[in-house]
């Protein structure tokens, strides 16, 4: 393996083998020496490139948070029609919830720590406000506030029942949400 400047891709090694150790043992399993045998790098690199073990935190929850806002503009981007982006919230709340235990563990890890700490919650409402902005590409800003906060709960329920709830109950759910008075009026 190479080492020094002759890994470039250190860095991102150690982010990457942060999240996996979060996910698998949580922030407070975390350690420098941990994430370091898990990225494959000597200890020293820790220091070298985060300052504190709260900056690889910050670092590694960005890229967390930025994959996920990625898939809301994936999904809502490839929509045309009012419907269609009806649609691609419903794929959302199925996406997000669908058994993948590593996305909800760091999800949870980074609630937790914005619960406890400004800088982190910083971060939970720059996720929020990318995640709105896609959604209001097809919505207004009420309602896209609205269906932001039903991605998040229906997933969240979705992912921890036992018997999680099928695409109709989220299909209504954002009918609801997204019909206006005059759309009751036409039919």
């Amino acid at each position: 393996m190479a080492t020094g400047r002759t890994d470039p891709d250190r860095r991102d090694r150690i982010i990457d083998a942060a999240l996996d150790l979060i996910a698998d043992e949580g922030v407070a399993g975390m350690s420098h020496r941990k994430v370091a045998a898990r990225a494959g790098v000597p200890l020293g690199s820790m220091t070298y490139h985060f300052a504190s073990m709260d900056e690889l935190l910050h670092e590694a929850f960005t890229r967390f948070s930025g994959t996920i806002v990625a898939v809301f503009e994936d999904r809502l981007g490839a929509a045309a029609t009012p419907d269609e982006a009806r649609e691609a919230v419903a794929d959302l709340v199925h996406h997000l919830s669908s058994g993948n235990q590593r996305e909800l563990i760091l999800t949870h890890e980074l609630y937790t720590l914005a619960a406890r700490e400004p800088a982190y919650r910083e971060l939970t409402r720059t996720w929020m406000s990318r995640s709105r902005r896609a959604l209001e590409w097809h919505f207004d800003p009420a309602t896209a506030r609205q269906l932001d906060a039903l991605i998040e709960g229906l997933s969240i329920h979705r992912a921890l029942e036992t018997e999680p709830h099928d695409r109709a109950l989220t299909v209504e759910a954002i009918a609801r949400i997204t019909t206006t008075p005059q759309d009751n009026l036409r039919n």
